[in-house]
């Protein structure tokens, strides 16, 4: 993976010759558009929390609720957000910006760098007949390709990764360790999909005939769009007669399962153990929290929330918040809540009236 263009600020950054990097907090000011504060030479070479942070190490304070932390803080620089920059703290050197955990994911590029992939084929790759494969690909050890695959420029695929007959990688996407590819599926550029996650397996249908559950066959394909991103041992299944389509930008956590001919709008994101059953329309901008789960054959709107672990078994309209089980607009489920749980004190103050009226 290449390595970050040179800017203004390289200047006051440098590498060692074990492969850390080293930057000033001039040019983290520089870099993230902040204000300085402090010394300009402090050097850092790492990112850490704040009850971590060492001399070395830069560090963030975002919210009020992190303040005491930030007080005690060794941080060599701490990245503030304006409305906590007064806030007082032991780092060598503070800088205010408008949003801190932006300015972290700005810096970070220029401390860590990504694990270089040397292009090429391992001798233990296997490559089926009529297979493409692009330019700078790197192929790991034991992965199989499939006959008529085609794999896009810049593609990494790593050890005992798997891709079916006829499947297509886009340009420079990565597929982790041990992930299968199902022939039929398709993957845009820049996806990436981690270890253990499977692309395309069949669906769950059956229909009851001659007294036993037969299989509807599966002949849709699964196709992720660009930028997709997929968690470990997740799966996704390919349509049934329709595909399944996850959109651009779309991100999905670990332990995910995502049903036949689901329809993922762009810039979603779906965190660990969500379950979304068969034949669901999820519209552009949609959130789901961990655990929660999609009855199948609902419509949910754009820019909706889902809560963790709630249970929706209705559509829910365009830009609402719902939670709870089974979900309901989220004030209405904080209603029901509170009413369930002042129930047992209701129940007491029966029981005690009943207790009166049997006094002889």
């Amino acid at each position: 993976m290449a390595r970050s263009a040179p800017s203004s600020t390289d200047s006051d950054s440098s590498v060692s010759g074990d492969g850390v990097r080293t930057i000033t907090a001039e040019a983290v000011s520089e870099l993230v558009g902040g204000e300085l504060r402090g010394d300009p030479g402090a050097a850092v070479t790492g990112v850490a929390p704040l009850d971590r942070a060492g001399a070395s190490d830069v560090s963030f304070l975002a919210a009020p609720r992190y303040v005491a932390a930030a007080e005690r803080t060794r941080a060599g620089v701490l990245l503030v957000s304006r409305e906590l920059a007064d806030t007082a703290t032991g780092a060598r050197a503070t800088i205010v910006v408008d949003k801190p955990h932006d300015a972290v994911l700005t810096l970070l590029p220029r401390l860590y760098v990504a694990p270089q992939r040397v292009p090429g084929v391992h001798p233990t790759a296997r490559i089926g007949r009529g297979a493409r494969i692009g330019a700078g690909v790197a192929i790991e050890e034991y992965v199989v390709i499939g006959a008529g695959a085609t794999v896009g420029d810049g593609v990494w695929i790593g050890p005992h990764a798997v891709v079916g007959d006829g499947a297509r990688i886009g340009r420079d996407s990565m597929l982790y360790a041990h992930c299968t590819i199902y022939s039929g599926s398709e993957l845009g550029e820049r996806v990436k999909i981690q270890s253990g996650a499977r692309i395309g397996s069949d669906g769950f249908g059956y229909v009851f005939r001659d007294g036993a559950h037969q299989p509807i066959p599966h002949v849709g394909r699964c196709v992720l769009e660009n930028d997709v991103d997929v968690g470990a041992n997740t799966t996704i299944d390919r349509g049934s007669v329709d595909d399944t389509v996850i959109g651009a930008g779309t991100k999905i956590d670990n332990l995910v399962q995502i049903g036949h001919n689901v329809r993922i709008g762009k810039l979603c994101l779906i965190v660990a153990q969500v379950g979304i059953s068969g034949s669901v329309h999820i519209e552009d901008g949609a959130v789901f929290g961990g655990q929660s789960g999609l009855a199948g054959h609902l419509t949910i709107g754009a820019g909706a929330r889902v809560a963790a672990r709630a249970g929706v078994i209705s559509d829910i309209p365009p830009g609402e918040t719902w939670s709870g089980y089974p979900a309901r607009p989220h004030r209405e489920s904080l209603r029901a809540s509170s009413a369930l749980f002042r129930l047992a004190g209701i129940i007491k103050k029966l029981e005690r009236l009943a207790e009166k009226q049997d006094e002889p």
